[in-house]
């Protein structure tokens, strides 16, 4: 479980090393005001960077990151760049196991931050088991994509930024995938806002862990599997999911894939798939704002493969 005092500690030891990001408001939708968390601008374009930095600058506290060794994580493309782009920042190697699935651009990116790149399976289950065997092995520290404890408190310190810069917003809307980052913006904003967890109809990770009362495998397909397709929501996630409340919602692909068209053509965003989802919530109406109500959109990420957009 990750509380609110946690995700305070790792927004305090992560502070010089990650980008504070703008909250864009983007005027009313229809009867409510919305604005957008503007997090693909964070390091490596994606939140993760936030729980990479955090768990590595937590293990070099702890005495348990070996400069020689460095760290390992399993990845299809977020977290293994944000993951690669701290063992840099910080001096170590980072080796990166991704599917053989994942997209080109991400791997391209992996491969320019100096990483160590390892192509293992055809989903990232696969690359997960590979991973987990080569930290065994090597004593490498071990990066969890979405379900440590400092993965998930260092995503949180996205919540505790749009409380600082929104303090009165009533509902944030954000994507899940393995849920690190909807546990984390949940425990940072637990007892001040809602937050509503929005996913594709085709990767139902959380939904079906609130339906089943524990995370259970769903299939994985879809326009957005690349960044939010884990096969399971995380024990982490799903734990502050129940104790917050945390709403679930589902998108289809094409709503997603109108999302991103509206993000650009009214706001010249460009973000992926994943990251559109949370929009995608509201133009669809799965979920409906009351009057008056303030909400924001998480934008997560923005890797994605230009030539596709």
């Amino acid at each position: 479980m990750v509380t609110r005092e946690q995700v305070e500690e790792a927004y305090s030891r992560t502070a010089a090393w990650v980008r504070h990001t703008p909250m864009a408001a983007s005027g009313n939708e229809g009867t409510y005001p919305l604005w957008f968390k503007c997090e693909y601008m964070q390091h490596t374009g994606s939140f993760k960077a936030r729980g990479a930095f955090n768990r590595l600058l937590t293990a070099r506290e702890n005495g348990e990151l070996n400069p020689e060794v460095g760290v390992v994580v399993a990845s299809g493309g977020n977290a293994g760049l944000a993951n690669a782009y701290a063992a840099a920042k910080l001096g170590v190697p980072a080796a990166v196991f991704v599917p053989e699935s994942a997209p080109a651009n991400k791997v391209h990116k992996l491969y320019a931050v100096g990483a160590r790149v390892v192509q293992s399976g055809s989903e990232y289950a696969e690359a997960y088991a590979a991973a987990v065997a080569f930290a065994a092995e090597s004593g490498a520290v071990y990066c969890h994509a979405y379900d440590q404890p400092e993965i998930v408190a260092g995503a949180g310190g996205v919540g505790l930024e749009m409380m600082e810069q929104l303090p009165d917003v009533d509902t944030i809307l954000v994507a899940v995938g393995g849920g690190g980052l909807m546990g984390g913006i949940a425990a940072a904003t637990e007892g001040r806002a809602r937050v509503v967890g929005v996913e594709p109809e085709t990767v139902p990770t959380l939904h079906s862990a609130l339906a089943h009362g524990e995370p259970v495998d769903v299939p994985v397909s879809g326009i957005a599997a690349d960044s939010l397709g884990a096969r399971r929501l995380g024990e982490i996630g799903f734990g502050v999911a129940r104790r917050a409340g945390v709403q679930s919602v589902l998108v289809t692909d094409q709503a997603i894939i109108e999302a991103r068209r509206r993000l650009w053509e009214g706001h010249r965003i460009v973000v992926e798939h994943g990251a559109a989802a949370a929009y995608a919530a509201l133009l669809s109406g799965a979920y409906a704002p009351g009057a008056g109500e303030k909400v924001a959109v998480v934008l997560c990420g923005a890797n994605t493969d230009p030539a596709h957009f």
